[in-house]
């Protein structure tokens, strides 16, 4: 495992326990405030201190990671789902108009910015965290479809397909069988460049209010609510956005990595 992929892993690994432990336990309730206890400095009993509402940042930091991950994963799993099953359908049926249509509806959602197409979501169904992961979900759908529709075509021209065809099977069935667990590699490595963008987006939804409300906790939302004490209490930005930015770099060198690790025309390279 090479140093870059190494570090995205531990960043990785040290935000998915945080957010996974806090499913089970977190140091204090998010939801209860207490301004007694507001801008504590950092102590045994608050590591990171607390922020103007008396709440616990450490606890916040950990409900954050769990906000994000879910919005991101399940984000992910609906662009996998969906998009996945169109591209290969698209290259099972290169040239024709099925191909021809599915690829057209790719280029008009691309054709939006995907922060302002979740934005409009969010602001017609209003602002929630199912509805940031069905923005969210919604732009990887083209993403994943155009990637496996690009890693399919080549492969139906292999003497592996055509024996495939030339034995009776139907094109479903080889999407299945033969084309898709030889694209797994780009499929794995691009949900988790999908993934960094999807923490990006449910930070930025949650920072403009269309994201995960309160009680909630979020790393967006931290954000929004520290920006008018960014230069008396900076700790109450600066921790939710290193986290922000560490998670998304962690990704993208596990991303990376995989992408070496995967591909083997960069493993020939290598050697």
């Amino acid at each position: 495992m090479r140093g870059a992929m190494a570090i995205g892993v531990v960043l990785t690994a040290v935000f998915t326990l945080a957010a996974a432990v806090s499913l089970a336990w977190v140091p204090y309730d998010v939801a209860r405030l207490d301004i007694s206890q507001r801008l504590l400095p950092p102590s045994l009993a608050h590591p990171l201190g607390t922020d103007h509402f008396g709440r616990d940042m450490v606890s916040m930091l950990m409900e954050g990671a769990r906000t994000s991950i879910a919005v991101a994963l399940v984000a992910v799993g609906i662009g996998v789902g969906a998009g996945v099953p169109l591209g290969l359908w698209a290259a099972a049926n290169r040239g024709g108009w099925l191909d021809e249509v599915i690829m057209r509806a790719n280029d008009l959602i691309f054709a939006f910015p995907s922060l302002v197409i979740a934005i409009l979501i969010t602001a017609v169904f209003g602002p929630s965290a199912v509805n940031a992961i069905l923005a969210i979900g919604i732009f990887n759908i083209p993403v994943f479809a155009r990637v496996a529709r690009g890693g399919a075509l080549p492969l139906w021209t292999l003497d592996y397909i055509m024996a495939a065809r030339v034995a009776g099977k139907g094109r479903a069935r080889i999407s299945a069988e033969h084309i898709l667990p030889n694209i797994a590699n780009l499929l794995i490595v691009q949900a988790t460049i999908q993934f960094s963008l999807g923490i990006l987006a449910e930070a930025a939804l949650s920072y403009v209010g269309l994201g995960a409300q309160p009680p909630t906790a979020s790393w967006g939302r931290m954000l929004a609510d520290a920006q008018t004490m960014i230069y008396t209490e900076p700790q109450l930005a600066v921790l939710p956005g290193l986290a922000i930015v560490a998670m998304v770099l962690g990704l993208n060198l596990l991303g990376d990595g995989l992408r070496d690790a995967l591909d083997p025309r960069l493993r020939r390279r290598a050697l």
